[in-house]
């Protein structure tokens, strides 16, 4: 079709929706175009918005996640019926356990063809149902004007409440027809204003932490966007801070009072077990965060939380604060007074006890993660998945020096998220460097991404550790009198595929090769896969920071 024959201009139900979203700051959509839902598509070129097509709608809702971490705004995933919205579910999954916002646009059987039954193209038995039953909320709409006002409902939910994915459906039929709505109606509204905190109950947790002889603070996922206010309250008080994985560096790991994002080890989690004063941010307290059934604090424990129904979730507060963290801790700093920064020598040894513990639970993926993380630039996003190298090593080594730079869903604990959400997070932040680390089972749910990643031009290094297949649950096995059965994988030669794919393969084997191979894939840029034989790498051979 010749340029003069386009006609990107119509204004179709697709293209009010995609407008309202421009107009919320969204210059960046994941998914797959399809026959279904091409109006969607229609409008991006003039609205200046990238689509960025994954060679799966479960990579796009990765890949859509670490964009939102990177920017603080909802990924946007476009699918087509049936199938495309199904395959982005466990996105959808993953991005309602971890709070994280995110917004599902797709197509849906014209008005009055519901559970007609009679063999259309993607006909599903009730695919409203089916992501209802994950998301937050979804919502089948009868008009553009519906379909608008639930982008502003999407992005109030967003502002106010715990951020978590929502699903808007559009009959195909709305989809295509023309939309007479005017600029007016799609413009962004303003949010109504998160919870303040009750200033009574402010002076009483400030009262409360004043009088501690050791109290400690417990970050989680909703203190994301209240760095400088926790370090504040942290310094003020000399309190330790222990972070959830989705909070690992809202206190710079390197700071004299971080435990860093060591929740799930003893030695850090008692610590915070034995406060006689815990302060909790942003946390439901989850086994999955925890790795035991429960915390049970022994003393005092002060909750924030943006809603009230978290304040006792999993562990009873003596005192709970509804409001947004930053506003609430804010409030918390200014009761308690400016004063030193206060000292707390027991920090050291508590981390002590977490690096014996970590070597001890398991020391080939510790010391092969110290490796790693020794090469890695200190600026780096690094993207993980549900791998042995990442939950039994790098998450624990590794030190983050803000929010949101290492990817991961501890809770969900899904297998290929940790590439397509490094090319979600370079995108939205291009000027610093983007790594994945992930073991081989894992990698290989997601392999295609790494064509996204050439297609998209992006510079993105791919660590992949080959343990030989899915060992963690080999483990499991025999833990269970089980002798191994399909856990055993026969592997690629992944060097070589990396190089398949458009990009450069590494195969390095000893520590020396590897920190060469590392400053080899920043120079060069574009996709670079570095492989790591786990039982043949040589982890002893080390290499100093400056060779690094």
């Amino acid at each position: 079709m010749s340029e003069s024959m386009h006609t990107d201009d119509k204004r179709t139900t697709g293209s009010v929706v995609m407008q309202t979203l421009r107009g919320y700051g969204v210059d960046t959509v994941f998914g797959i175009p399809g026959t279904h839902n091409l109006e969607f598509y229609r409008p991006l070129r003039a609205l200046g918005i990238r689509p960025v097509t994954t060679r799966h709608e479960q990579g796009a809702g990765y890949a859509a996640d670490g964009w939102s971490l990177q920017t603080g705004m909802p990924g946007v995933v476009l699918t087509t019926s049936g199938p495309g919205l199904l395959n982005a579910l466990s996105a959808a999954g993953t991005a309602y356990c971890e709070s994280r916002p995110m917004i599902i646009l797709s197509p849906g059987p014209a008005r009055g063809r519901e559970f007609a039954d009679v063999g259309t193209l993607h006909e599903t038995k009730d695919q409203l149902a089916a992501a209802s039953a994950v998301v937050e909320w979804g919502r089948r709409v009868s008009s553009a004007a519906e379909a608008v006002t639930a982008v502003h409902d999407a992005f109030a939910l967003f502002a106010t409440g715990r951020p978590r994915p929502v699903y808007i459906e559009v009959p195909l039929d709305v989809l295509e027809e023309v939309a007479d709505l005017p600029d007016e109606q799609l413009a962004p509204r303003t949010s109504p204003a998160a919870p303040v905190p009750d200033p009574d109950t402010i002076a009483e947790a400030a009262r409360l932490l004043a009088a501690a002889a050791d109290p400690v603070i417990l970050a989680g996922g909703g203190s994301r966007g209240a760095a400088d206010e926790l370090r504040a309250v942290a310094e003020r008080l000399g309190a330790p801070v222990v972070t959830t994985l989705n909070a690992k560096g809202v206190l710079d790991e390197h700071h004299p009072l971080s435990l860093g994002s060591n929740l799930r080890l003893a030695a850090a989690r008692n610590r915070a077990r034995d406060a006689d004063v815990l302060l909790v941010v942003g946390s439901k307290l989850g086994e999955a965060e925890l790795w035991v059934d429960r915390l049970d604090a022994r003393g005092t424990v002060i909750r924030i939380d943006l809603v009230a129904s978290q304040l006792n979730k999993n562990q009873d507060a003596t005192v709970g604060i509804v409001g947004d963290a930053a506003a609430a801790l804010g409030a918390l700093a200014d009761a308690l007074g400016r004063g030193e920064p206060a000292q707390n020598a027991r920090v050291a040894e508590t981390l002590a006890a977490v690096r014996a513990e970590t070597a001890e639970l398991s020391p080939g993926n510790t010391a092969l993660a110290e490796c790693i993380a020794g090469v890695l630039p200190p600026d780096a996003i690094v993207a993980t998945d549900s791998s042995q190298i990442a939950y039994w090593g790098l998450l624990n080594v590794l030190k983050a020096s803000r929010a949101n730079s290492t990817p991961y869903m501890g809770t969900y604990a899904t297998l290929g998220y940790g590439l397509p959400a490094a090319l979600g997070s370079r995108i939205a932040a291009p000027d610093r460097p983007a790594f994945v680390v992930v073991g081989d089972g894992a990698l290989m749910f997601s392999l295609q991404e790494m064509m996204t990643v050439v297609e998209q031009g992006l510079d993105v290094t791919v660590i992949v550790v080959d343990n030989g297949g899915y060992a963690e649950i080999k483990q499991n096995e025999a833990d269970a009198g089980i002798a191994p059965i399909g856990v055993e994988l026969t592997q690629p030669d992944w060097a070589a595929l990396g190089a398949a794919f458009g990009g450069t393969g590494h195969r390095p084997a000893d520590a020396g090769a590897l920190a060469a191979a590392v400053r080899q894939a920043l120079a060069d840029g574009g996709l670079q896969v570095i492989h790591l034989a786990q039982a043949s790498f040589d982890v002893g051979a080390t290499t100093t920071k400056e060779q690094a």
